[in-house]
């Protein structure tokens, strides 16, 4: 069975519509298309105990220990893509133009790419 492949890409402007940052806006850090999430910069917090670096590593600017707060993923489905003329959210529909696949915002018809 063959997946689909994500409408969402790096840099992209996104609203989050389910979960606990519903309603929040962010912009793509980050995807993992195999596995369906988005990392979204400053949503999703999570705290992740790192233990410490040797002293020589922290020394030359090696990571320090301690509590590390992050992102989190955020399941593709679970956010809509804003559409860049009115930032409003957009389904976004994928259209073949001499043989290039281009992302089309399905609220104007504007080309996303």
């Amino acid at each position: 069975m063959a997946k689909a492949t994500m409408r969402v890409r790096k840099d992209d402007d996104v609203l989050v519509i389910g979960g606990k940052d519903s309603g929040k806006k962010g912009r793509v850090m980050r995807t993992e298309p195999k596995r369906g999430f988005v990392y979204i910069e400053g949503l999703n917090m999570v705290k992740r105990h790192q233990r410490p670096r040797s002293v020589k590593d922290a020394q030359k600017g090696g990571e320090v220990g301690g509590i590390i707060e992050k992102e989190g993923p955020i399941h593709v489905s679970n956010v809509m893509l804003l559409d860049p003329e009115d930032n409003k959210p957009t389904r976004v529909r994928v259209e073949r133009v001499d043989g290039k696949r281009k992302r089309i915002a399905a609220r104007t018809g504007r080309d996303l790419d």
